[in-house]
């Protein structure tokens, strides 16, 4: 009767077991919980794409059961975070490297090395780089954005300007043959909800500056190369090389000076911009260039990386499927549809485009910025001090010594 009893026992408890599995439904099978956002922008391809990705991963993987989720970019931080300190929502999810560090230093992530292991010679260095978070990948790298300057070439030629600026230098020179055709050589936006990804910060990198010191206790950007690049756009305001608006205005094209001739270049335009500009002054018009050099070259791009939550369920299925989207099939497709770049360099782009292709060229110098837990917070000041000075309020360094100063309090209160 006991071995009887015992082996009743053991039947049922296999069937507990069987049932508090990841599936979590009495089944064999492991749920994988992503959530995405809408890198394609049509929604109709965003549908079709995710949903051939969930099909055909399960076919060929049927003891794991893939839901995408797909989120709207809308709140995403706050709902990540609440997400990750519960414990539940999702196994993976889509970062940018600016959002890593605080989670990986909560210990909420999990490492990812060995999902790209194998192919790791294949990825461009930055992209892993930029991923990283004490010698640790955090993130499979499954997308790249870059940015590069756009411009009216028709404008720089009635101006007399015969080679169109490849360095800071450059453009300062031509921004007063410019002004007298009453056009700005630089569309600048100063509107602090843009961010300085897309408007000083690519100056400051390009003059070797940094926004946070090597140790991340406290800030950079008010040295030298800093109140420099804030100067040099100064300068540019002075000789009437940007918008007269520029202290308020955005970086939209459509509608905006570029688009309606009135001024000449976007230094930090992403790919999806140009069609834009071709529409309104012809395609034919349109250039694209490398980033401007100051010291250096430098090109706002990041890496979209796929996390992994520390609480999820089965890990390897997760990671199994992490290592399926960032396949070269997957990443080619994902390249075309969404009209950002691989982070892969053994990826050819179906229906490349040619403006696609020369922002292309941009991805050797893509960086992402500087990472800090605290990164968001600190731009959000250094952008209303750059305003002020645009506004002709301060001047460039007593503004970002101003930002430094409450930046380097934010950093120092551990809040």
């Amino acid at each position: 009767m006991r071995k009887v009893a015992a082996a009743g026992i053991a039947a049922a408890m296999s069937v507990v077991i069987a049932g508090c599995g990841s599936g979590g439904s009495g089944s064999d099978k492991s749920t994988v919980t992503l959530w995405m956002y809408p890198v394609i922008a049509d929604s109709a391809k965003n549908q079709a794409f995710w949903g051939k990705v969930e099909k055909d991963f399960e076919a060929a993987n049927p003891t794991i059961d893939v839901k995408i989720d797909q989120q709207p970019w809308d709140g995403r931080q706050e709902k990540i975070t609440t997400a990750l300190a519960s414990r539940k929502g999702f196994d993976l999810v889509v970062l940018g490297p600016d959002q890593i560090p605080q989670y990986a230093q909560q210990g909420t992530l999990e490492q990812m090395d060995d999902v790209i292991a194998k192919d790791k010679a294949a990825y461009l260095p930055n992209a892993l780089t930029a991923l990283t978070v004490g010698g640790k990948l955090y993130g499979v790298p499954i997308y790249q954005t870059i940015t590069a300057p756009i411009y009216n070439k028709k404008l720089f030629a009635e101006a007399g300007v015969t080679e169109v600026p490849d360095t800071l230098e450059e453009l300062k020179a031509a921004a007063p043959k410019l002004a007298e055709k009453k056009v700005a050589v630089l569309d600048y936006p100063g509107k602090p909800e843009v961010s300085l990804n897309q408007s000083f910060y690519p100056i400051l990198w390009a003059n070797g500056g940094s926004v946070f010191a090597p140790d991340g206790k406290s800030v950079a950007f008010n040295g030298p190369e800093g109140v420099q690049s804030l100067q040099y756009l100064l300068d540019l305001k002075a000789a009437g090389g940007l918008p007269e608006n520029t202290a308020s205005k955005g970086n939209d094209i459509e509608g905006g000076p570029l688009a309606g001739g009135k001024t000449a270049m976007y230094h930090a335009a992403t790919a999806g911009m140009v069609e834009q500009l071709a529409a309104a002054i012809g395609e034919e018009n349109v250039g694209i260039g490398l980033p401007l050099e100051g010291t250096k070259r430098v090109a706002f791009g990041i890496p979209g990386g796929l996390v992994l939550a520390k609480h999820a369920a089965d890990k390897d299925a997760a990671k199994k499927f992490a290592g399926y989207l960032a396949s070269t099939t997957v990443a080619a497709e994902l390249a075309k549809e969404s009209g950002f770049f691989s982070a892969r360099t053994d990826v050819t782009i179906p229906g490349q485009s040619a403006a696609s292709k020369e922002f292309a060229k941009s991805l050797e110098y893509a960086f992402p910025g500087d990472t800090h837990p605290k990164a968001r917070q600190v731009m959000a000041m250094i952008a209303s001090h750059i305003q002020a000075a645009l506004l002709g309020k301060e001047d460039a360094k007593t503004a970002l010594d101003a930002a430094a100063k409450e930046a380097n309090e934010l950093l120092s209160s551990g809040s």
